[in-house]
């Protein structure tokens, strides 16, 4: 079955950084993403803030220092928030996390690039 998401948007809230019972980093952010895409023959403004989830060192790494209102794309998959919560509260789990020049994240965001 497919699960693959592509997003581009800014930080809104920090990364914090926690270390699981296994010594694995795992690492948490909100990204907030606003674009226009193309729905009904229509241009809908799409606007939603998602909690990504980065695990592992070596990605860990790629995102040391990101700040609040940096731009990034993310590629991963989505799983639920917490295995610990019965809710079905979605997440997107890093597999790739490139930092954007802020210039780039406004264009694509507005383009739905």
């Amino acid at each position: 079955m497919d699960n693959r998401l592509l997003i581009a948007g800014v930080v809104a809230r920090r990364p914090e950084t926690r270390t699981s019972p296994a010594g694995i980093p795992i690492t948490r952010f909100t990204l907030r993403h606003q674009s226009q895409r193309p729905e009904a023959g229509l241009n809908r403004r799409v606007e939603c803030s998602l909690q990504v989830v980065v695990c592992g060192h070596e990605l860990g790494r790629a995102i040391q220092g990101l700040q609040e209102g940096e731009a990034v794309r993310v590629a991963g998959f989505l799983s639920r928030a917490d295995h610990r919560n019965s809710e079905a509260t979605l997440a997107l789990h890093a597999e790739r996390i490139e930092r954007l020049q802020p210039q780039v994240a406004v264009d694509e965001q507005m383009t739905g690039d």
